[in-house]
């Protein structure tokens, strides 16, 4: 049985003492700066805690840091959302959804619309997804195998080419609900691409290729 390690973050989305790495990594990954260090006992991770990180976070532990934050090659974090989108046509009838990527247990399904695109549902997949967890006050990192909305999510705009008229008004009003959410909210969740070659299809993924 592995022995229980005691992780410490100095610099991360929430600071402290935390019993597993998923928990640490959750507040480490993707976060600029990060500091954070493991310990074989509570009472050496408490005083490491009280101390000056700079006295305590080596320089292994730094590369640790930037190897798991830089590069998701190896592992995805199962403790996160996995969204995807399917699309019947370009444009077609459209529907996204999310999973808890450890389990596969959808969290939400929305769709099929008509007249959107694949990108355009991934965006507003990856919106949904925020929104849902700020409710929950939630800071899971998201996946999505699409880097286009996910660029379209960081810019909060939605760089679609899909004419608006009567046909496609439902798609624009969920395009134009999703543009409000991101310019009056922020959100701690760190938004990762699915390593598809490395890992196989997305967790949320339609199986209908």
């Amino acid at each position: 049985m592995a022995k229980q390690k005691y992780y410490v973050v100095w610099a991360g989305r929430k600071t402290g003492i935390f019993t597993s790495w998923d928990a640490c990594e959750s507040q480490v990954n993707g976060f600029k700066g990060a500091r954070f260090k493991s310990f074989p006992s509570k009472a050496e991770a408490e005083a490491a805690f009280k101390a000056d990180p700079e006295t305590q976070t080596t320089k292994r532990s730094r590369s640790l840091s930037n190897k798991k934050t830089d590069n998701q090659q190896a592992q995805y974090i199962q403790n996160s959302i996995s969204v995807d989108a399917a699309c019947s046509g370009n444009p077609g009838a459209m529907e996204y959804r999310a999973v808890y990527t450890k389990t596969g247990k959808e969290i939400f399904h929305y769709g099929p619309v008509a007249n959107g695109t694949n990108n355009i549902g991934e965006f507003l997949a990856i919106v949904h997804a925020l929104a849902l967890l700020k409710q929950k006050q939630s800071a899971l990192p998201i996946y999505s195998d699409s880097m286009i909305a996910m660029n379209w999510v960081r810019k909060k705009q939605a760089r679609t080419t899909i004419p608006r008229d009567a046909s496609t008004e439902k798609i624009w009003e969920l395009i134009d609900r999703a543009h409000t959410w991101l310019r009056n909210n922020t959100y701690p969740n760190p938004l990762h691409k699915w390593q598809t070659k490395a890992w196989g299809e997305i967790k949320a993924d339609f199986g209908r290729k």
